[in-house]
């Protein structure tokens, strides 16, 4: 293992974290632009990568003690590229089909790379062997229960709350920020892989949900050449409800005998339809929908008011959650000590 990596690769991988900050503050996901730069920024990370190989920075056959504190970076690299390739913008179910797998291959590179160094540990080792066991129906908490699964959320939620608050302590730490103390900057660094070990077990969750949505999403139909009206009819438009009426009904309008079929209109031309749309006997509409209700409002014809519904707690709020959980208890506390007729000084059933 080389305790010094050449220039090029730290050049390399601070390009493709640059790259990858600023796509993470980026609005428009779908721009040609935003496209442009994830390709870019995965290709540095696959060079990178290839320099990191060419290196053997990482080997089986080492322990955590023999990587040296400026090569732990590099570990978190497949865990960078798997939340970049699901980023990738896609038009079908088919190709976020595939975007996901590849990004959890990415994500079961860096687990299996990190596990080799024994730094996926308790909580995080025991859901990565459930993972493995069974990765399609993985779920960090594997609980049918909704109020085991609101306490797993909750749990997972601090957990990450934590990580994060320890990275903002370790990183203003003087000893840090001054003269980059290594043993702080070490602890430092397998933090974040910690936090990247959480956040990637949450990510093949989450893969996971959208994986089984997709599969149920309808697919497109594909065109038929030979029957698709050309664009260049100069009625394409105007006969299009026509169109929609006869496809709905199946066979040819005439027999060969020329019998009628179905029933049909006799047009003096093909746009004689569109143009009675004009005549004097077609009564048009004098207002829209929303017009017609906002006077019927002003008119004081429409019941306004009532009981404010009850606001439903979103399960991903864990703050909120937390809110209703502790306001729970304390009407349980209070029914506890104050049983059904305690306050009856009347004697009154």
């Amino acid at each position: 293992m080389s305790s010094e990596e050449p220039q090029s690769l730290r050049s390399l991988y601070e390009a493709a974290e640059e790259k990858r900050h600023a796509l993470d503050n980026a609005f428009e996901a779908t721009s040609p632009a935003y496209r442009s730069d994830l390709e870019a920024a995965l290709s540095l990370y696959s060079s990178a990568r290839d320099q990191i190989s060419a290196l053997a920075l990482f080997s089986s056959n080492e322990g955590l003690e023999d990587v040296s504190t400026s090569d732990l970076p590099y570990l978190l690299l497949d865990a960078h590229v798997a939340e970049l390739v699901q980023k990738t913008p896609n038009q079908s179910p088919d190709q976020r089909l595939e975007v996901l797998s590849k990004s959890r291959a990415a994500y079961e590179r860096f687990l299996a790379t990190v596990d080799s160094y024994a730094l996926v540990q308790n909580p995080y080792d025991r859901v990565l062997e459930r993972y493995r066991d069974d990765p399609e129906r993985f779920a960090v908490v594997a609980s049918n229960d909704a109020a085991a699964r609101r306490d797993g959320k909750i749990a997972n939620y601090r957990a990450e709350k934590a990580l994060k608050e320890k990275l903002e302590t370790l990183r203003r730490n003087p000893r840090y920020l001054d003269d980059g103390d290594e043993e702080l900057v070490r602890e430092l660094y397998l933090t974040q892989i910690t936090f990247a070990v959480h956040s990637a077990l949450q990510a093949l969750d989450s893969l996971n949900r959208e994986v089984e949505i997709l599969a149920q999403a309808p697919r497109p139909l594909a065109p038929s050449a030979t029957n698709a009206p050309s664009p260049e009819d100069h009625s394409y438009r105007l006969d299009q409800p026509l169109r929609r009426l006869h496809s709905l009904q199946a066979g040819p309008l005439l027999s060969k005998q020329g019998k009628p079929l179905q029933p049909f209109t006799l047009l003096g031309s093909r746009d004689q339809m569109s143009r009675d749309v004009f005549r004097s006997g077609h009564n048009l509409p004098t207002m829209s929908i929303d017009e017609y209700l906002e006077e019927e409002r002003r008119q004081g014809n429409i019941l306004q008011g009532g009981v404010e519904p009850k606001k439903v707690v979103d399960e991903d709020d864990m703050e909120a959650i937390d809110r209703e959980t502790y306001k729970q208890r304390e009407w349980d506390e209070f029914v506890d000590h104050n049983p059904k007729g305690a306050g009856n000084t009347l004697n009154r059933g």
